[in-house]
């Protein structure tokens, strides 16, 4: 696993994850997002340059985001797809059939990566499949979320591939730093969902973040998104605003310093935003 340098806005950096598929640091979430709005922010997410698209059975939405891939008429090589398997799929035939599901749905041929998405149910018998459709090269890696060390611990220790990924809440509000250096030892990548704690605790209008965006003619969603980066997390914003997907892009031309760093650590209020979701 080895965390990729800053390329431009052009383009989005890469990471290569342990099992050496390279994976976007940036990319377009789709929680919340359902039918023609879903599709048309695919589309036009991947028209804006997003390449890394991240989806769920439980969202709802894998068709709407198909048809979105299909709209934008990229090469399926140039894209890395996401999809995670619900808590009423776990276990070995069932992941195998949620699996199948999931790519009809999305009208794909494969998954990037293919998450187990909360540490409910049989786990193992979920990894165990996945593992089967991983050596087949249905998936290109597998992984987890919302794993803590001693679930993913318990996992790993009698599993025949090591997870990949491990996607965390974690935010300025949670920053997880335990966590990250944990996954880092490991050789597991933290991805994180909701890097903007869906503008709760009133992020977007933070003073420490604006005066730090302010300072480098940026916006508050770029500063966080540019923290991130530099933190060494892989980060999946949603918006159903163009002119947003573009400005999140824009976090590759610019670099937070020393002071803004540490700034940003001491907004860490080490809890949940969204504690009805655990």
């Amino acid at each position: 696993m080895g965390w990729a340098s800053d390329k431009g806005q052009a383009s989005i950096p890469q990471v290569r994850l342990g099992n050496g598929v390279m994976m976007p640091v940036l990319g377009f979430g789709t929680y919340g997002l359902r039918g023609d709005v879903c599709m048309e922010s695919v589309a036009d997410a991947i028209t804006a340059g997003y390449r890394l698209i991240d989806t769920a059975k439980v969202y709802q939405n894998e068709e709407a985001v198909g048809a979105g891939i299909k709209k934008s008429g990229i090469d399926r090589k140039s894209l890395f797809v996401t999809s995670k398997i619900w808590v009423e799929d776990a276990g070995y035939e069932p992941a195998k059939r949620a699996f199948q599901t999931t790519l009809d749905k999305l009208q794909l041929e494969y998954l990037d990566l293919y998450l187990i998405h909360r540490p409910r149910g049989d786990v193992n018998g979920s990894w165990r499949a996945m593992e089967e459709l991983n050596t087949a090269g249905k998936i290109k890696a597998i992984g987890l979320s919302n794993f803590d060390q001693t679930q993913l611990s318990s996992l790993t220790a009698g599993a025949k591939t090591k997870p990949a990924i491990n996607q965390l809440e974690t935010h300025p509000f949670l920053q997880e730093t335990g966590e990250l250096e944990s996954l880092r030892t490991a050789g597991v990548q933290m991805e994180a969902w909701a890097p903007f704690a869906e503008g709760r605790n009133g992020l977007f209008t933070n003073p420490v973040l604006e005066q730090i965006g302010k300072k480098h003619g940026k916006t508050v969603a770029q500063t966080v998104l540019r923290w991130h980066h530099q933190r060494g997390v892989i980060a999946i914003p949603r918006s159903s605003n163009p002119e947003h997907r573009r400005e999140n892009l824009a976090i590759f031309d610019f670099k937070l310093d020393a002071d803004d760093m540490h700034k940003i650590s001491a907004l860490d209020e080490n809890r949940s935003q969204f504690p009805e979701w655990t």
